[in-house]
């Protein structure tokens, strides 16, 4: 595993998933969200975030946390593994409730400075609905992903941790 995509519901515990599998395997981490989010929420016009993503996917070796399914596809030809974080709905729910505690008005590290961890109903309503609407469209591009592409489905935090024991 030298390219790692490692996506999954708001609030199922991506970026620090993340970060203990680079430590684990000496791989940087990549958030997507650093490079899409500009200084007080603003969306980086698309061609610079693609041109963003470009020069990451061109390393040799990374973990790139974050789902963006408009980019899917793209990124899992370039990837060796997915690891797919499928944490119940409840779960998601209180880890972004949690995440909000813990950051509240401050960055979360895997976002610039000028993002203060925020929740608002439109965000809560997609991780509500994101089995249902989200997570089927992700099947469907993972579906379609290249035969070398490995993929590894995690459906708790438990097994996620289980996971990192083995390596």
């Amino acid at each position: 595993m030298r390219r790692i995509l490692v996506i999954g519901c708001c609030g199922a515990g991506k970026s620090v998933f993340s970060r203990k599998l680079g430590e684990k395997l000496g791989l940087p981490v990549v958030p997507l969200d650093r490079l899409f989010w500009l200084p007080g929420w603003r969306e980086r016009p698309r061609e610079e975030f693609d041109a963003l993503l470009e020069k990451e996917l061109a390393r040799s070796r990374w973990i790139i946390d974050g789902n963006y399914g408009r980019t899917l596809a793209r990124r899992l030809e370039s990837a060796d593994t997915v690891i797919f974080l499928r944490c119940s709905r409840l779960r998601c729910l209180a880890g972004v409730l949690l995440r909000r505690l813990r950051y509240s008005g401050r960055n979360r590290p895997e976002l610039d400075p000028g993002c203060p961890e925020k929740i608002d109903l439109p965000f809560l309503r997609f991780i509500w609905n994101y089995e249902r609407v989200t997570a089927p469209k992700m099947e469907e591009c993972l579906a379609a992903r290249p035969p070398e592409c490995r993929l590894i489905r995690l459906f708790s935090r438990r097994e996620a941790e289980d996971f990192l024991k083995t390596l």
